[in-house]
């Protein structure tokens, strides 16, 4: 009788064995090609974050950097603008410190030129006074000259000369060098010019310098 082969307890076979390893190799060969595909893939993200973000730090940076220059460019010519402010202010001020002082040496030119025109006459009159001998018309011409001083004096620049003689003594205007007592008074009142006032538009700026009169005593009863 034959003898019966038991396929179940047999030894397996050695080629399926090694198809089976390869098999089994081969499959744990692609999982790690997957895996590490898959790592790959999830590094290279990484990678390029980085770059990415790296790449807008650059710019970042860079555009900080040209708005630095700019604003020391800004600065620079603010600086150099208020320098050249500087020094036209103090032209300006020191311009204008001699404008004063030019202005203050210089103020009486026109009152003096006016001036220069009265001592033109003086000189005139006494030369012709030399010459004439003419006392009388000497004395005209020197009156008539003191007038129209007078009027130029009170007509271009506001001075005028006031007289006090029988006006109420104003210690305002008024400088008393005498006094002497009057029954012909019944108030203090200037009876004597010795230098006339003159008053600059509305303030006194000479008082005249007068004889006074005031009222004299009444009598005492049981006097003669």
């Amino acid at each position: 009788m034959a003898e019966e082969i038991d396929l179940e307890g047999a030894a397996s076979d050695p080629v399926d064995e090694v198809k089976a390893q390869k098999a089994e190799t081969g499959k744990s060969g692609a999982k790690k090609s997957k895996e590490t595909e898959k790592e790959k893939v999830k590094a290279e993200p990484k990678a390029a974050r980085k770059d990415k973000e790296i790449k807008k730090l650059q710019s970042e940076i860079e555009d900080y950097a040209g708005k630095l220059v700019e604003a020391k460019n800004e600065i620079d010519e603010l600086k150099d603008q208020y320098l050249r402010k500087q020094a036209d202010f103090d032209n300006f001020r020191k311009r204008m410190l001699r404008e004063k002082e030019d202005s203050i040496k210089f103020a009486n030119t026109a009152l003096l030129n006016d001036i220069i025109s009265v001592i033109d006459d003086f000189e005139r009159a006494l030369q012709s006074s030399e010459e004439s001998q003419d006392f009388k018309a000497f004395h005209s011409g020197i009156e008539m000259i003191e007038k129209q001083m007078i009027s130029m004096l009170e007509s271009n620049w506001g001075l005028k000369r006031f007289d006090s003689a029988g006006e109420p003594f104003d210690p305002e205007k008024h400088e008393a060098l005498m006094m002497e007592e009057s029954t012909e008074v019944e108030t203090q009142t200037v009876l004597e010019d010795f230098m006339k006032g003159y008053q600059l538009h509305d303030r006194v700026i000479r008082h005249a310098k007068v004889k006074v009169a005031k009222p004299a005593p009444a009598p005492q009863s049981g006097d003669e």
